[in-house]
């Protein structure tokens, strides 16, 4: 016996629920067709369609610079002026992770990780000069490479002796300094620089057995996040674990011992970074966390003597300022860079 289909059969019938089922499904299998296609097939544009960026989206990148890959983050449109954020000793683009949304609604952001920190490449020793020199001529052909020709730069803890080198080289580039615990200055080289002042006259096992012990374990990378906070409850674990993951790959600490060396030739430099800020003057924004002990408050008034337009912050916090005032520091970027554009 036939059954005719007259469309009343309860098996038969397709119900509104039904029919919005059936074309979710024609639009996942479409989609799936169109991934699944070469590109010739599936129409460059329907391609791009699906993978567009959401505005403010954060792209996880690499670069070849000297064969080397350079990971960085980048946020907001191209169009907009552009802000560099560079990191600080022993983190990444990580401890940007927070800032760059705030700043991408209205900027553009790139923020890189250096030779041997994050996820860009950690060349052996022997292979690499890793120099503060060298990371900041990196940094500069990075920033040659991805278009950056103009920029605000952010400077905090080894960004800061990189991006002043970037600075007084490329006045004309630079449009603006945001300055986070990043020392130009003898009076921010404190106590805690002793054993490191040491080490830079006598680079002997002894001495760099001490700053590896005091410096490279996970127990002093949680106290350079929690140190000097108003409440360290509200800062992730996340951030040591993540720094601390890196520093404990094979030949790393070495490489970070080399660091703290190379150190030694900043301030050898300070005079010429305080005549470019002198020559210059580019506007400054300086957020500084009061309860830093690595690079105290001592380190940020001397910039008042150099800097006419500087806007003066001390926060009540630690090193990583962003972490307990991230939304505070972002709020007062997007002003200055609102006044200076």
């Amino acid at each position: 016996m036939k059954i005719k289909n007259n469309g009343s059969h309860p098996h038969f019938r397709l119900n509104t629920v039904s029919k919005k089922l059936l074309g979710v499904m024609s639009v996942t299998a479409l989609s799936l067709s169109l991934l699944t296609q070469p590109a010739s097939a599936a129409g460059t544009s329907q391609v791009k369609k699906i993978v567009k960026v959401m505005p403010g989206q954060t792209q996880h990148r690499k670069i070849k610079i000297n064969d080397l890959d350079i990971f960085y983050r980048e946020a907001g449109s191209q169009d907009a002026p552009t802000i560099v954020l560079l990191h600080g000793f022993p983190t990444s683009s990580h401890m940007f992770r927070n800032l760059i949304p705030q700043l991408a609604k209205e900027y553009h952001v790139i923020a890189p990780d250096y030779p041997g920190f994050g996820n860009s490449s950690m060349p052996a020793l022997s292979e690499f000069d890793y120099s503060f020199d060298n990371l900041a001529l990196i940094t500069e052909k990075f920033l040659a490479k991805v278009g950056a020709k103009k920029y605000s730069l952010y400077v905090m803890d080894y960004g800061a002796p990189i991006g002043f080198r970037i600075a007084a080289k490329n006045p004309e580039r630079v449009e603006g300094l945001i300055i986070q615990n990043g020392n130009a200055y003898d009076e921010g080289l404190a106590a805690f620089w002793d054993p490191i002042k040491a080490y830079w006259k006598d680079k002997s096992p002894a001495n760099q057995k001490a700053l590896k012990d005091a410096l490279l374990h996970v127990g002093a990378t949680e106290w350079q996040y929690t140190n000097g906070t108003r409440n360290p409850e509200v800062i992730s674990p996340d951030n040591w674990i993540v720094d601390q993951a890196k520093l404990d790959r094979p030949g790393n600490k070495a490489i970070q011992l080399e660091l703290f060396y190379s150190y030694g030739t900043n301030p050898k430099l300070y005079p010429e970074w305080q005549q470019y800020f002198r020559d210059h003057q580019p506007p400054t924004l300086l957020v500084w966390g009061k309860g830093d002990y690595i690079f105290p408050e001592s380190g940020a008034h001397p910039y008042k003597r150099d800097l006419k337009d500087l806007e003066f912050h001390i926060l009540d916090t630690g090193h990583f300022a962003l972490e307990e005032d991230g939304k505070l520091i972002g709020n007062l970027m997007n002003k200055f860079m609102k006044r200076i554009h």
